[in-house]
């Protein structure tokens, strides 16, 4: 038997996949706050639907994936552990100088002041210096070392962070000051810039130093826990953690640099869209993630899903790079309110699973989009995540009634309308940033939907962005989960080195046989067989003048003088990708700045041959008085269960599966792929 294991950690939901011979079992409970105890439920949940017990489960697991919030809750919620950072002299301020902070407006008069990841009380500077060609002119003694961390550890911080200037030149300084704690203070967690993030700008890299070293203590916590209690019940396989970049590395990876988990679980529905694209044989596809807590969307060409260089994080500029997704506030448990202005708003606030939208009857009183959703009739009470979970739907007109209908003089029927269309607009909003913001015509997109929430809303968001054609997967609502176990194992080696066409093109390729050599003893390390071991030269590049770069892939192979030509060709060619045609500086010199290998050891994934339950399923169909919430007129729909037996439907109609419902609007049709997915076209006109 072959049994691998995908869990994604959302903010109401831990959903959980596993693949078993070729079958997917899935399986959904609510996330807690200490994360291992929602994870461990959500396998449960796994074990009695394989029929398994649970030494006999957990022992025959072969591959343990995980994408998980830890990071991503502490930054957004800006719950770090108490960091202190170490800095040369001179540059203690550089966190509140920022670049200016200012707002995306760059109006002088609208400064606002960056987040604090620490408080100036616990930067101390200490007396070294470096010069930009990794010459030092200030030598560190270990006796100045001593001196600051002793300041450090009288403020109470629980790690450090160390970002001196020019370091990624030469990294002499930072390591003496790492040699230091690993011998002084064995405890207490560290991140070395030079380590993490080997490139230019301070800012940036100071940013991602001291967010690392904020969530190490709050990651050890958890890993630690999560760990011993996988071990007692008999695991034996490594556990692989989603990165930002969109590949895996071992906890072991993981925890050196924990910062890279930002975003982690939805960079895993990302993967399983592009995987769901290929089968589909569709080249441009939109994602859009709708959990409990947020929407997150992104899109994906011609295979690729883009990565961001220079990622924010928690609203700060870092130097990661990412896989680029949007994300708002628009979940399942967003909160609808009424504000001063006597305006609707929905989000950014979340009733999360505890006390979750007033529905669930667990104390909420404030009125969430799933409350929105009963009320109109889009959700079947007695049939949540299968019938598991009762909902109230009274509870939720009440919460509705008062926060909602009240304070606009409407009816609970109205205000439920109003609630569903507002958020409809702002998911909308979302897809048309990546993709007319972009200049991308979203006529062009099939939008893939996916999360518990996504089936209600999907074909809504389509039609208000523009996009006509909506794929539901059959596990849309464990999706996130089932594309983690699709994803690549990454490992990423990176440094700043100038160089310029004007260069030896033998210089560059020393580079990058450097990083060739990190990466090698990576795919050691993590055992991956030679077969499945891939290598990419990378560059960030810019035309000399400008401030930021554009990433370009070299030609394969040694560089040498011939590949010039290549190069400059590839730069230009995804520099006006990026700007539009005709925006190079083709008469100017290209400098480029960092060099970077992606290593990639490709996964060996089952492949899915039948959904738990769709071999047993027989067609249901029922009726239902709903609101329809694109018209506000009430209106009889059929209601279908195991929509295998006719395989095809006109809107408007539900579609109702264990743990999601689908909503097809009028002038809308629904079919069957051939691998069981939900395709819907959508009227021009809707």
């Amino acid at each position: 038997m072959t049994l691998h294991v995908g869990i994604d950690v959302g903010g109401t939901f831990t959903d959980a996949v596993a693949l078993v011979d070729g079958r997917a079992i899935r399986g959904k409970a609510f996330s807690t706050k200490d994360v291992t105890t929602g994870i461990l439920g959500a396998l449960q949940v796994l074990q009695e639907r394989a029929g398994m017990g649970e030494a006999e489960f957990f022992s025959s697991v072969d591959r343990f994936v995980l994408g998980n919030t830890i990071v991503t809750n502490a930054v957004d919620e800006q719950k770090y552990a108490a960091v202190g950072l170490l800095t040369t002299q001179g540059f203690r301020d550089t966190l509140r100088i920022a670049r200016s902070a200012r707002t995306d407006e760059r109006d002088p008069h609208k400064m606002s002041a960056p987040v604090d990841i620490v408080e100036r009380r616990r930067i101390v500077e200490v007396a070294e210096r470096v010069d930009a060609h990794g010459q030092v002119l200030v030598p560190l003694s270990e006796e100045r070392i001593a001196t600051a961390v002793d300041a450090l550890l009288a403020t109470g911080v629980e790690a450090v962070a160390v970002c001196l200037l020019w370091s990624f030149r030469n990294p002499v300084h930072e390591q003496a000051i790492g040699d230091y704690l690993q011998a002084q203070h064995p405890d207490l967690p560290f991140t070395l810039s030079s380590a993490l993030t080997p490139v230019y700008r301070e800012y940036e890299r100071m940013v991602t130093t001291a967010l690392d070293a904020a969530v190490k203590p709050i990651v050890a916590s958890h890993f630690e826990h999560l760990a011993e209690e996988l071990r007692s019940r008999g695991l034996r396989t490594r556990v692989q953690i989603m990165q930002v970049h969109g590949g895996f590395l071992s906890v072991e990876e993981t925890s050196k640099a924990p910062i890279s988990m930002f975003n982690s679980g939805p960079v895993g529905g990302v993967t399983g869209a592009r995987l769901l694209g290929q089968q589909l044989g569709r080249r441009r596809v939109l994602t859009a993630d709708m959990g409990g807590t947020s929407l997150d969307a992104a899109a994906i060409m011609d295979d690729e899903f883009r990565l961001l260089p220079r990622a924010e994080i928690g609203g700060l500029p870092t130097s990661l790079t990412a896989v680029d997704i949007e994300t708002i506030g628009a979940g399942g448990g967003s909160l609808a309110w009424v504000d001063g202005r006597g305006l609707l708003r929905v989000g950014p606030h979340s009733a999360g699973s505890t006390p979750g939208p007033a529905c669930y009857g667990k104390g909420g009183t404030r009125p969430a989009v799933t409350d929105a959703a009963l009320v109109l009739g889009l959700i079947n009470a007695d049939f949540y995540l299968g019938g598991t979970v009762a909902l109230y739907e009274h509870d939720a007109r009440a919460a509705i009634r008062k926060h909602v209908a009240d304070p606009l003089g409407i009816t609970e029927e109205a205000a439920a309308e109003g609630i569903y269309r507002l958020s409809t607009s702002q998911m909308s909003n979302a897809l048309r940033k990546i993709t007319v913001n972009r200049g991308h015509d979203p006529r062009e997109f099939t939008l893939v939907g996916f999360g518990g929430a996504c089936g209600l809303f999907a074909a809504s968001i389509a039609a208000e962005a523009g996009v006509q054609e909506v794929v539901i997967p059959r596990n849309a609502a464990v999706f996130s989960a089932y594309g983690l176990m699709h994803a690549d194992s990454v490992f990423s080696a990176v440094r700043t080195s100038p160089w310029t066409m004007q260069q030896p093109a033998a210089e560059l390729d020393e580079e990058f046989a450097g990083l060739e050599q990190r990466a090698q003893a990576w795919f050691e390390a993590e055992g991956i067989p030679t077969e499945r071991r891939e290598l990419y030269r990378e560059a960030d590049m810019k035309f000399v003048g400008q401030i930021f770069e554009v990433t370009t892939r070299l030609p394969a192979g040694t560089f040498t003088e011939a590949d010039k030509d290549e190069l400059r060709a590839r730069f230009v060619a995804d520099y006006e990708d990026e700007f539009g045609a005709g925006t190079a500086w083709t008469e100017t010199e290209i400098l480029l700045v960092n060099s970077r290998v992606r290593a990639i050891g490709r996964s060996d994934v089952q492949q899915v041959h039948l959904v738990d339950g769709a071999d047993a399923e027989t067609h249901e169909i029922s009726r239902r008085s709903i609101i329809e919430p694109l018209t506000g007129k009430r209106t009889e729909v059929d209601v279908h269960r195991g929509f295998g037996g006719p395989g095809r439907a006109a809107g408007p109609c539900l579609l109702e599966e264990p743990d999601t419902t689908v909503y097809v609007p009028s002038g809308a049709t629904v079919e069957l792929t051939d691998d069981g997915h939900f395709l819907m076209r959508l009227d021009a006109g809707l």
